[in-house]
């Protein structure tokens, strides 16, 4: 027999809530930070004065193209060419900036500043809520902390120079992909439909990672998209 005075639930966490997300989001900033930190000690180690790693994730704020322009400068190209380089691994930004254009909100300062905050990561996890407006609160919370955790490792690692080590001995390289895929699971769980251009994308990219510059594969990997249109042409 069940007893009337039953035991209150927890009322669920308001839409616009902001703790859970700082909460979902710390792991990803973690990593940001090691990650950040790696990219400032390498670049300094190399021979790069202090402020051009500050500077570049102030102003570029992108992981994989940071590194590889870096990489060209360090290997003797010139600002052109490892200018070049971050453009073209920073093209797959266009299709996210896409999909989070509806979470930015009216206004030119609100879109430009958004637009610099969009990554791999801010996007899967924005679209990973369960409605539009948290889907904009979460955009803007992991978007602004990701940012403000990139730059700080980038200043601790960049003035930290060579005594860290070498960065690259501890698989730092390992930790975003695997954060990214944490992201994404959830999203292939719930839409079918996502699985096989999900699924071209990760094989396109395997293949081309023996051979294709570091950030290539990424771009590669868009392709799949291709098989996601067709598909929603079909229906």
């Amino acid at each position: 027999m069940r007893s009337p005075h039953r035991t209150p639930r927890p009322a669920p966490a308001p839409t616009g809530s902001v703790g859970p997300l700082v909460r979902d989001s710390s792991l990803v900033w973690v990593a940001s930070g090691v990650i950040g930190v790696s990219f400032g000690a390498i670049s300094v180690a190399g021979g790069l004065p202090v402020w051009v790693p500050v500077v570049m994730s102030l102003t570029v704020y992108a992981g994989s193209a940071q590194f590889s322009a870096v990489g060209v400068l360090l290997a003797g190209g010139g600002p052109l060419a490892a200018a070049a380089t971050g453009l073209l691994l920073n093209t797959r930004t266009a299709a996210f900036s896409l999909a989070v254009a509806g979470l930015l909100g009216p206004g030119r300062a609100a879109r430009l500043l958004g637009a610099h905050l969009v990554t791999d990561e801010t996007v899967a996890f924005a679209l990973a809520q369960p409605d539009p407006a948290r889907r904009r609160t979460a955009f803007w919370v992991f978007g602004l902390g990701l940012f403000a955790v990139w730059n700080a490792g980038v200043v601790t690692g960049a003035l930290a120079g060579t005594a860290l080590g070498d960065p690259a001995a501890y698989g730092l390289d390992a930790a975003f992909p695997a954060v990214l895929a944490a992201l994404v699971l959830p999203a292939l769980r719930k839409d079918v439909r996502l699985r096989r251009p999900a699924a071209l994308g990760t094989l396109l990219a395997l293949a081309a990672t023996p051979f294709a510059p570091a950030g290539v594969p990424v771009l590669l990997a868009l392709a799949g998209l291709l098989l996601y249109g067709r598909t929603e042409a079909a229906r």
